[in-house]
């Protein structure tokens, strides 16, 4: 079977177990999540990525570090990072009788985020953030919400992109998520299988826009567990539809896809049939996702048997030719690693850089 380790799982604790290092060695498994649980202090948190990486140095280390509400580490020197939305806010404060003075004042401090996110995560060993969120404004989505940078995709999609050249200067690639746009429904995937049920060409014009203008800067896309019912039945992460035919074909998109979680409950019914994990990673990687995650299992009453049962699971499917290794999802996978060397956490502390950047933050 030829190298392909599409599952990205995560670990209970502060350091990692027997059973974590079994997982972690698995050939199927590229990388790792981490929560807030795992996280005690910085020197804890640089030993665990350093543990991961002695199991195999190519595993991909990985977080939802946002800022504003999702932001994992925040104590021990982390900087607090504003919600997205401040920088919305900020773009369209025009200093008197200069027009679009807030926009480039806007897009300097997202660029600043985007480099001290990057370079604090790096300084820890980690490599890579789920980050940004190209999900318009609405002000209908809770779970969205102050995470989304504004309701214009526009202004959605240049602040996006200042935040990504900064995560790029530290060295970090980076996710457009939640693929063609959660923003506009209300429910909240992790709790029921949110429905959007406008026309593929309103979603194309509007939500879907950042993603097609940032197809060559976005290094990985994470697709909304959200049926939009006018164009597939199945939610957009299992959907070939959404991801060949329309992000991969139209849009010209060539990065990473990430499946959302697939323990959230917008990922436990495909099609009104409830789905193992198996199945359902089966299905998302079929309809072109590179890399699928299943997340917050290790701490569940069985001790994370619901990890080895899809790990065994997808190799048995692998068997019977149920879907098939993918070389290119690898490489791309390859890809989000870091580049560039980073810095110690003493010495991102007085770079110039670095100062500079927490000086021009929101």
């Amino acid at each position: 079977m030829s190298d392909h380790a599409p599952v990205i799982i995560d670990v209970a604790g502060l350091t990692l177990s027997d059973d974590d290092r079994r997982r972690l060695a698995h050939p199927l498994v590229g990388g790792m999540i981490l929560f807030g649980r795992n996280w005690q202090d910085r020197e804890q948190l640089s030993a665990l990525c350093a543990e991961i990486k002695q199991v195999r140095g190519d595993l991909l280390v990985c977080v939802d570090h946002e800022g504003g509400r999702v932001q994992r580490f925040r104590t021990d020197g982390f900087t607090h990072l504003p919600p997205m939305r401040r920088f919305g806010e900020a773009w369209m404060k025009d200093a008197r009788g200069r027009e679009g003075s807030g926009a480039m004042r806007a897009m300097a401090a997202a660029t600043a985020a985007g480099y001290v996110l990057g370079a604090e995560l790096r300084a820890c060993n980690v490599d890579f953030s789920f980050t940004p969120v190209l999900d318009l404004d609405f002000g209908e989505s809770s779970v969205i919400g102050d995470r989304a940078f504004h309701r214009d995709p526009r202004i959605a999609t240049l602040l996006a992109k200042a935040l990504m050249h900064g995560l790029l200067q530290a060295g970090v690639a980076n996710c457009g998520k939640h693929f063609p746009g959660h923003g506009f429904v209300r429910a909240d995937s992790h709790l029921e299988i949110p429905v959007d049920a406008r026309p593929l060409k309103a979603i194309l014009q509007d939500d879907a826009i950042p993603f097609g203008w940032l197809a060559t800067t976005l290094t990985s896309v994470m697709p909304a567990h959200v049926i939009y019912s006018k164009v597939d039945p199945r939610p957009a992460g299992f959907s070939p539809k959404w991801l060949n035919d329309i992000l991969r074909d139209q849009l010209q998109f060539q990065g990473a896809i990430f499946s959302d979680d697939l323990s959230m409950e917008g990922a436990r019914k495909i099609e009104g049939r409830e789905v193992s994990y198996t199945e359902a990673a089966v299905v998302a990687l079929n309809a072109g996702c590179d890399m699928v995650l299943l997340c917050n299992e290790s701490v569940n009453s069985e001790g994370g048997r619901a990890i080895d049962e899809m790990l065994d699971g997808l190799a048995e499917a692998q068997s019977r030719g149920e879907w098939r290794a993918n070389e290119v999802s690898e490489q791309r996978r390859h890809a989000l690693l870091p580049c560039g060397p980073a810095s110690s956490w003493d010495a991102l502390m007085t770079e110039p850089r670095y100062m500079q950047a927490l000086s021009l933050l929101p």
